[in-house]
């Protein structure tokens, strides 16, 4: 599970003075459309042993090797397109200064930022700005060979990627999870075809066996078809679809295990046995032995492994992570979860949806030290695997909070002028300047560590009765637990933070992000429809509305702007608790028809007016809403033969890192 950045506000660490734009603007490497693309630095890697360094290189190669597979999960058409626009910006000997050059290379950089033709946010398909007749004569000029050759001709690949591109009645929405409709039929993904809804849902019900309490993750690792009548499973594995790039990956991950303690070995083996068999029993076994090891410093994520790409939430996308634990600042989550129980005991949930014995929590600052799939170039800043609630619930699960790609938001974000717009009272913006930075990574901590971890379902409840509406649920859960508890007096004693500023801090930024600022990242007469935004919507809403009669949140005007203030702090944190009570009993008892009212009712529609208002005053700003990573490079020192060292680069050319990794680590067919 995920939590995503907000990358709304720009806060200052604790005690440090702002820099100036200037210094902020070194983290960023490139800017086009809504989105900005950052550096991050891997500190620490210079100091690992060599034996550490080259199991960092190995999961980094195979953190690589799935970037097709993404791709085509997002969309059936995206792999061409994306291989057509790259042979056109390869080769194209024409005039790059002018603006139909600049809209098309604008198009290209979207399409490798969202692994696809479709935003990775709001899940629309991006309409070109240059015409298709200047595109007709890019492909003229450009040489025939260097297109994708598996349709054929060139005239069958146009008739493919020039709908997709230039015809906004086809494939509008990656993603619609929007109520009363076949979301299949509405959703342009790559995890179905041929299916609708009702079969597939029946489907997969039909698969589970009743009072079975280790079920396996039904449907995780296939898409599902049908063939001459039958529904079939293409299963995501060696030998099956998408082969030739898990062969790579398995490559790679032999070769990492080659150099791996024995305990972590074992864990990567059993990976590599769950991509040659596709067996989810085996994906289940990993994930124990993975959930397990909280000795080694390195550390991945490698696999298909979050749904929210599915509109069912059934089937997961590819991802890779690579990462170290960051020693010092590890100490804070290790003080937040050797406390679980006591978190766990005096939650504000009811007693019979409460873990008796909380397993298994571990939690860690780490260094992210690659991205790769569903994490690059945008990626949590938190994660908490695995999945299954029953292995949560009996083998424990790992959280992390990736502080290096906090710490680079944050450095980018600095002297952007976004507080003294959207912040109205100086009090506000003087504790989010000197406690925002610790509030926001004690939100992650708490979010994954111990938000995402806690509960527990009623017997008979398998866990997957929320449908579509579960992820957004979930992430609300595991946000309201942070939110509760950031206030909470445990924390200075436990010496985590040092007053109620810090919640102080996290709460006025939290509400105001969810009732207002995030709308930045919506197109006009759009609903909210990714599940991180509806979650801090319904949150934030219900909040505000629960709250109205003591005017514990308030929407001022004042010069003709609108500000959001939170008046009182305590009776806030009483509605976030009164909420997660709700929400743990909706997902504890499977209840979708309350949890399809809460997020419909709060998470979903926009106020137009003011989201003309914010859009109108973020546009003066001059600041993207999205923001995403290039990757460091890492490159083996031989001597002899051997590996003698690992040299880490820092490269800030965006459209050059693309098209390298097109180049070295496309795998994939163009038709699949």
């Amino acid at each position: 599970m995920f939590v995503m950045s907000a990358l709304v506000v720009g806060m200052t660490a604790c005690g440090e003075k702002a820099r100036t734009t200037q210094k902020a603007n070194d983290w960023v490497v490139d800017r086009f459309d809504d989105i900005k693309i950052l550096r991050y630095e891997v500190p620490g890697f210079e100091a690992l042993t060599l034996q550490e360094k080259m199991l960092v290189y190995y999961l980094n190669e195979a953190a690589l090797c799935g970037r097709d597979i993404l791709f085509d999960q997002n969309f059936k058409y995206n792999l061409p397109v994306r291989r057509t626009l790259e042979a056109i910006y390869a080769d194209f000997p024409g005039d790059r200064s002018t603006p139909q050059w600049a809209a098309f290379e604008k198009y290209l950089k979207k399409v490798w930022f969202a692994n696809g033709v479709h935003h990775h946010y709001s899940n629309d398909k991006f309409t070109p700005e240059f015409s298709e007749d200047y595109f007709d004569s890019l492909v003229m000029v450009t040489p025939t060979e260097n297109f994708p050759q598996d349709f054929g001709s060139m005239g069958e690949l146009m008739k493919v990627v020039k709908p997709v591109m230039f015809n906004p009645a086809l494939y509008q929405k990656r993603l619609d999870q929007s109520a009363g409709q076949d979301m299949l039929a509405a959703s342009s993904m790559n995890y179905y075809q041929g299916v609708t809804q009702k079969e597939a849902e029946e489907f997969y019900a039909a698969m589970a066996v009743p009072g079975d309490t280790t079920p396996i993750s039904y449907g995780l690792n296939s898409r599902l078809v049908k063939e001459n009548g039958k529904l079939v499973e293409k299963v995501w594995r060696v030998g099956g679809l998408y082969s030739p790039a898990i062969e790579k990956i398995v490559f790679w991950l032999e070769k990492a295990a080659e150099v791996a303690e024995p305990h972590q070995k074992e864990t990567i083996e059993a990976l590599i046995s769950y991509y040659r068999s596709g067996d989810l029993k085996e994906f289940d076994r990993f994930n124990i032995l993975w959930v397990q090891d909280t000795v080694s410093r390195i550390d991945f994520v490698n696999g298909f492994t979050e749904t929210y790409g599915d509109p069912l939430g059934y089937k997961a996308s590819w991802e890779g992570l690579v990462n170290f634990r960051n020693e010092e600042a590890t100490k804070r989550t290790q003080v937040i979860s050797e406390a679980a129980q006591w978190f766990e005991d005096h939650s504000p949930v009811d007693d019979k949806y409460k873990k008796e014995r909380v397993k298994g929590v571990s939690a860690k600052v780490i260094t992210a030290a690659i991205l790769g799939g569903d994490c690059y170039p945008a990626t949590p800043i938190g994660i908490n695997l695995p999945n299954a609630d029953w292995i949560r619930k009996d083998y424990g699960s790992k959280s992390v909070t990736i502080q290096n790609i906090t710490d680079a938001y944050d450095e980018a974000a600095k002297g952007n002028g976004f507080q003294e717009e959207f912040v109205l009272r100086e009090e506000d913006r003087e504790r989010m300047r000197q406690y925002g930075n610790l509030g926001d990574n004690l939100h992650t901590d708490l979010h994954e560590c111990l938000g995402h971890g806690s509960g527990q379902l009623a017997p008979g409840v398998k866990g997957d009765e929320l449908k579509n509406y579960g992820s957004t649920l979930e992430e609300a859960r595991a946000d309201l637990f942070a939110l509760y508890y950031l206030a909470d007096p445990k924390l200075i004693e436990l010496g985590v933070v040092p007053s109620d500023e810090v919640a102080k801090a996290e709460y006025a930024s939290y509400i105001m992000n969810g009732l207002m600022t995030q709308l930045t990242r919506i197109k006009p007469g759009k609903d909210v429809e990714e599940a991180h935004m509806r979650n801090r919507k319904l949150i934030s809403e219900w909040c505000y509305e629960k709250g109205k009669a003591d005017k514990v949140i308030e929407m001022i005007q004042q010069n003709g702007k609108t500000y959001v203030v939170v008046n009182d702090f305590d009776k806030l944190r009483t509605l976030f608790g009164d909420l997660l009570r709700e929400i743990q009993r909706i997902k504890s008892e499977g209840d979708f028809d309350a949890g399809k009212d809460l997020v419909e009712t709060y998470g979903v529609k926009v106020d137009p007016k003011l989201h003309a208002e914010v859009l109108a005053r973020y546009e003066k700003l001059h600041l993207e809403p999205y923001a995403g990573f290039i990757n460091p490079v890492y490159k083996p020192v031989m001597e002899n033969g051997q590996i003698i060292d690992i040299k880490i680069e820092y490269p800030t050319d965006y459209a050059a890192q693309m098209m390298d990794y097109s180049k070295n680590y496309s795998f994939l067919p163009t038709k699949n």
